[in-house]
């Protein structure tokens, strides 16, 4: 490991970048993917999400292209409706993992809405580059999954789920897997948008008939076939869960209500 040497004195550790980068300091960087969106989220008052999934390459043009404009218009509804309840915080913002395809679709709609959008960006071999529509100030780089994966679930009170490959069918399988053994101390919406295409990729039905599931964990999600059925069941369900009556915030983002008291301090 080299370091640099000035006048024959070594950085302080915490501007030593040798060893910031080493295996010895796995530990801060992982912390760091924690700590930096959560104080962003706080000066941002971002108290909760709509998380969007789906494929990268679904292309507005392309032969799947009524999903990308679906997903648009989607996150327009949900962000001109989410709008009216931005004071001291915002909430439902949609978020995306920051890339192409369905994820720019959904913060292009959220953006139509004049609202803010979130971008959970991850570096890749074939790099993923944030895409144009994400608020400057709501996109985030993350190096470790599983840090992203945390930042998806915890502000999450519903997910919707485009079509998509390996990526998206980890994701969903991910919350549904924390919704099916009470991990989240919240009502986390699912809805599974293209019910023909979720049908035929997953047999939920077999895995009930085989034992693997209970029946009532095909109750953990509803299907949706076009915007304004997937904004129903969304806004019906965010009213009935999260607004009447109204939940607890989640702690570590939400108490920064003041914006004169960014750090929520009492």
């Amino acid at each position: 490991m080299s370091e640099s040497i000035i006048n024959g004195r070594r950085p302080v550790a915490y501007k030593n970048e040798a060893f910031l980068s080493s295996p010895d300091a796995r530990i801060l960087r992982i912390l760091s993917e924690y700590l930096e969106p959560l104080g962003h989220f706080r000066r941002e008052r971002i108290r909760d999400t709509i998380v969007c999934f789906g494929s990268a390459r679904i292309h507005e043009d392309g032969p799947l292209g009524l999903f990308y404009r679906d997903a648009r218009t989607l996150a327009r509804l949900m962000t001109e409706w989410s709008n009216q309840f931005a004071n001291h915080t915002y909430r439902f913002v949609i978020c995306t993992g920051g890339g192409p395809g369905i994820m720019e679709a959904a913060n292009r709609g959220a953006r139509d809405a004049n609202g803010k959008t979130i971008g959970l960006n991850i570096g890749l071999p074939f790099e993923q580059l944030p895409n144009e529509y994400i608020s400057p100030e709501l996109s985030f780089e993350f190096h470790y999954f599983f840090m992203r994966k945390f930042w998806f679930a915890y502000l999450a009170k519903a997910l919707v789920v485009f079509p998509g490959g390996f990526g998206t069918l980890d994701e969903l399988m991910e919350i549904l897997t924390l919704a099916q053994t009470q991990k989240l101390a919240k009502k986390i919406l699912i809805v599974l948008y293209g019910s023909e295409f979720w049908k035929e990729i997953i047999n939920f039905d077999a895995l009930v008939r085989h034992g693997m599931i209970s029946p009532e964990d095909v109750e953990l999600f509803q299907y949706a076939d076009d915007p304004e059925s997937a904004f129903k069941i969304l806004r019906d369900g965010l009213i009935e869960y999260h607004i009447t009556p109204e939940t607890p915030e989640t702690p570590a983002i939400a108490k920064s209500r003041d914006p004169q008291n960014p750090e929520g301090t009492n």
